[in-house]
């Protein structure tokens, strides 16, 4: 009786780690959709980022001097 009940025991503990494995796999391989507003976003922070690398280029650069604009003012 204790080994019939084992043996049971066994085969749906099989059968559930099999169902659990193909489960992760199918959403393991699918796509996740793409957020449009995600990919807006994105693509403003790539802009931004490039204006502050031209800005600090700008300042510092060996010919500008922030202090002699200044004081022209």
């Amino acid at each position: 009786m204790n080994n019939t009940f084992t043996f049971v025991l066994c085969i749906i503990f099989i059968v559930l780690a099999f169902q659990l494995a193909r489960t992760w796999l199918e959403n393991k391989n699918k796509k996740q959709p793409v957020d449009e507003e995600l990919q807006d976003t994105l693509a403003k922070i790539d802009v931004l980022e490039e204006r502050i690398r031209v800005l600090e280029r700008i300042i510092t650069e060996n010919r500008y001097d922030l202090k002699k604009e200044i004081d022209s003012l």
